[in-house]
Formats: structure tokens, C-alpha cells, sequence
């Protein structure tokens, strides 16, 4: 049975990808106003009505040079705030990228846990629902908040896209670290399906202190095969660039990297290795950081609104666009 249609909302920075789920659903966003102020100061509001109307916002989670992370979150908190206040029966948050994910525990002594009290702030601000994609830790986020979740994990798609791009070579999916090792098994499995026959998995050890890295031991058989390095985020990519140079040098063949934000705040040094044959990232953070032509050149960058769609429209009971008759 259908079911009223939400009103979609997409912050400035984000209506790009919001655009496109709210076409696969069939309809447009609705109308909102951003303001800001000579001290720094900022309001949003809905210009149409959302008393008893469900509400979902759209908002990627990342800094860029005209918002710091910090202002993309207060911004979303406040119109949330708002549309409660509007009369709004229910928000849902749409996070394509989550900020803070990657502080969910305590590394230092007296250290934040900072996820967590983003948790907190999504709640008292009163939002109802969050749907995020490809978390770094999948158990912090789900202890972390006290409203329901949905993860939608990037396994699928990568699977979809390596499967059809690997030939008839052997694969082995490589976790960069011990901590990534169910993401990558979750790739495995996923891609174990897709391409009908047997996938290896590898992974490489990983300590960090202070901001230093080491490990070298690469564990699993990765000799004569294609391996995919799969991480949730590339950040300065030197985590990408240690599991690629233990491939090369245990005889990998092939090399690809997988992550489903790529943030690039390292700039183009991940690129510019001849490690990797490709490198696949998700649309949930476009790559601004980068050269367009470098990144047209070395990037496959996969659409995950379609998912996206699919999730909201099972969600809310609607008929996505391309099944209308």
C-alpha cells in the first residue's frame, strides 16, 4: 500500500547526490532557505509547510573550502532542530558520509569518544532515523546512538564492479589492517557470489601510535593473483600504499584499492603511484581535492543513489521510478 511521500531536503553541498535519489523516486526536493551572517552566524528553514509530514535531509558529512566539517554538522543539527519545531512527525537523516566515525574509542588516556557525543547531538536535536554509508567501525555506531540506524555497507557494489572487471584471474580481497578484516570479508563472500568461484583473503598488520605507522607482515596468500585492497576511507592513502607494496612484493599480479569515501587530503600521491591498476571509490565524497583529469584518469567512481533509493523507497512504501509502468 503507498504511502504519503516524504519531503526530501538536501543541504547546500549535497543537493548534487540528493538530486539523483529524489529522480530514481520521482520527485523533486523540497524548497529550503540558508542564510548566514557577517559573524559567522547561520539559520535554515523549510519554505513549504512540514507540520505532520515526515522529512528526510539530506547531508555529506565532510569539510570542504567552503564548510568545515564542524559547519556542515551545526547546520544539519539546526534544521533538524527546525523542522521538529515546524510540526516535522519525523526526520530522518541521510549521511552519505558520517564525520567523527572514525573517533569511537579511546586510544590515549582522557581521550574523547567522539563519535558518541555526535550521537547525542543527532538526538536532542531531534532527528528519528540515520542511514550512513560504509562506517569505520560498524559496532561503535551501532552502540553509539540511541535512535534507530541503517549502515549500508559498500561490499555490494564493489563486488558488483570487480566481479566484472577481473577477468578469469584468481582474486583475493586484502584488508589493510586486522581492524578492516570483516569489511573485507564481507567484500569476499559478496564477491565470491557474484563471480561464481572461490576468492582468497589477505590481510596486513597494522599498529599506530601517535600518527606513526608500522607493521609489515602480510598475512594470506596473495602470489599469481588479483588482489583488491578494500578500506572504508582514503584519507592521506598511506595505509592503501603500505597493503599495495606488500602485494607487489609477495608476487601480487594484479592491484586494485577499494574505499567508500575518498577524502584525498593527502592530495594525489595515492594516484600517482604505479601500484594500482585502478582505484574505486563511492560518490558519497566527490574527489574536489583533486585534479579533474587526474582523477577522470586513475578513478572509477561507483553511483550508490540507486541503493540509496531502494532503501528509502522499501522504507517509505513507494514505487522507485523505474518500476512505474
Amino acid at each position: 500500500m503507498a504511502s504519503e511521500f516524504p519531503l526530501l531536503f538536501a543541504l547546500n553541498g549535497s543537493q548534487a547526490y540528493a538530486e539523483r535519489v529524489a529522480q530514481r523516486l520521482g520527485c523533486r526536493l523540497a524548497a529550503h532557505e540558508e542564510r548566514a551572517f557577517e559573524d559567522g552566524e547561520h539559520k535554515s528553514r523549510p519554505l513549504q509547510p512540514v507540520n505532520g509530514r515526515q522529512a528526510v535531509v539530506f547531508h555529506a558529512l565532510y569539510g570542504d573550502a567552503g564548510q568545515t566539517v564542524n559547519d556542515k554538522l551545526c547546520r544539519l543539527l539546526f534544521f533538524c532542530g527546525a523542522l521538529k519545531d515546524a510540526g516535522a512527525r519525523r526526520v530522518q537523516v541521510v549521511a552519505p558520509y558520517l564525520c567523527y566515525a572514525r573517533k569511537e574509542r579511546r586510544t590515549q588516556p582522557q581521550d574523547p569518544i567522539i563519535s558518541r557525543y555526535v550521537a547525542a547531538l543527532f538526538e536532542v536535536s531531534g532527528v528519528d532515523r540515520l542511514l550512513a554509508l560504509e562506517v569505520h567501525n560498524l559496532a561503535a555506531f551501532d552502540n553509539a546512538f540511541r535512535i534507530p540506524t541503517q549502515h549500508l555497507p559498500s561490499a555490494e557494489l564493489f563486488a558488483a564492479h570487480f566481479a566484472a572487471l577481473a577477468g578469469t584471474a584468481e582474486l583475493v580481497a586484502v584488508s589493510p589492517d586486522a581492524g578492516g578484516a570483516k569489511r573485507a570479508e564481507q567484500f569476499r563472500q559478496a564477491l565470491e557470489r557474484r563471480s561464481g568461484r572461490p576468492v582468497g583473503s589477505a590481510y596486513m598488520e597494522k599498529y599506530r601510535a601517535n600518527d606513526v605507522v608500522s607493521g609489515a607482515l602480510l598475512v594470506g596468500e596473495v602470489r599469481g593473483k588479483t588482489a583488491v585492497i578494500v578500506d572504508d576511507l582514503i584519507s592521506t592513502g598511506g595505509t592503501l600504499l603500505r597493503a599495495g607494496q606488500a602485494c607487489r612484493a609477495a608476487g601480487a599480479t594484479r592491484i586494485f584499492a577499494a574505499a567508500a569515501h575518498g577524502l584525498f587530503t593527502g592530495g594525489s600521491e595515492l594516484l600517482d603511484s604505479p601500484l594500482f591498476e585502478r582505484i574505486v571509490i563511492c560518490d558519497s565524497v566527490p574527489p574536489f581535492r583533486l585534479d579533474p583529469a587526474l582523477a577522470a584518469r586513475r578513478l572509477d567512481i561507483l553511483d550508490t543513489s540507486a541503493v540509496v533509493a531502494a532503501l528509502l523507497a522499501e522504507e517509505y512504501h513507494l514505487t522507485l521510478e523505474e518500476d512505474r509502468p
